[in-house]
């Protein structure tokens, strides 16, 4: 889906996204990473969601965000608590969705000058991954 500009092309905004990317300010990513709208995205090692650890999460806190949008890959699925104790410790919301729902929520709370985080997981193929 692509989506058509705002009056933020100064932040990191989402301009398009599809099952296996995003692109941010017309710059295509294919692996997971986190966003924030006024720096520079940062790779996030995260290979998949079942992945996840507490590590992820304090790469996540680092930031500073008062918010963050955890797109969790093409479906919804919830991390379990003790991922985000340290978030939830500071009072820090942590919101689960999919990546396309995620892709719109950052860009709706970053248009409204939040702090936002997005972390956006994208599976990456595993090297014993048969092709037929």
């Amino acid at each position: 889906m692509k989506l058509h500009s705002t009056v933020t092309r100064q932040y990191q905004t989402i301009t398009a996204y599809d099952k296996s990317a995003v692109e941010i300010n017309a710059k295509r990513y294919e692996h997971s990473l986190i966003v924030l709208p006024e720096v520079a995205p940062v790779d996030w090692p995260v290979p998949s969601f079942d992945a996840l650890s507490v590590e992820h999460f304090a790469q996540i806190e680092a930031t500073e965000a008062h918010v963050v949008i955890l797109g969790t890959g093409n479906r919804q699925r919830f991390v379990h608590p003790k991922l985000t104790t340290a978030l939830t410790a500071r009072r820090i919301g942590v919101e689960c969705m999919d990546n396309k729902a995620a892709c719109r929520t950052y860009n709706i709370l970053m248009a409204e000058g939040r702090k936002v985080a997005l972390a956006l997981v994208f599976e990456t193929p595993t090297e014993n991954a048969q092709t037929t």
